[in-house]
């Protein structure tokens, strides 16, 4: 996973998409590399949308968090939560942003899915005016 990143990282992109980057890891070496992403997210002052089904994941490491389900495709729930750094998995905001996402899920149905925008200094565009985006 490390190497991944490295490749990615070696073209200094101005957006890096992460795919389920660390779904094949186990919990030890996850937490580790969520801590890289983290820090290298922060440091090179990268966008970054990370596609994940870890709830866990996606509020230590986004700041905007969409919840889409399907099919077909669609956004059920956009969600900002710009808490500070570094992040604490028993936070109390970050359990509340936790029970939210999960009753979003669950109302949306199983097929859910997570998309988070983890930068804390630049602000996505909204989805309703994003190019393409229906609505």
């Amino acid at each position: 996973q490390r190497a991944s990143l490295a490749r990615a990282l070696v073209t200094t992109p101005e957006i890096l998409l992460l795919d389920e980057p660390l779904g094949a890891l186990d919990s030890l070496l996850r937490s580790q590399m969520q801590t890289e992403l983290e820090r290298i997210i922060l440091d090179e002052a990268l966008t970054a949308i990370l596609v994940t089904h870890d709830v866990d994941e996606a509020v230590l490491l986004a700041d905007r968090v969409i919840v889409m389900a399907g099919p077909p495709g669609r956004i059920i729930a956009d969600m900002a939560h710009p808490q500070p750094r570094p992040r604490d998995v028993a936070d109390p905001a970050l359990q509340a942003l936790r029970a939210q996402i999960l009753t979003v899920l669950h109302q949306g149905g199983r097929n859910g899915h997570l998309l988070v925008h983890p930068h804390p200094h630049r602000r996505p565009t909204p989805v309703d005016d994003a190019p393409g985006a229906g609505g």
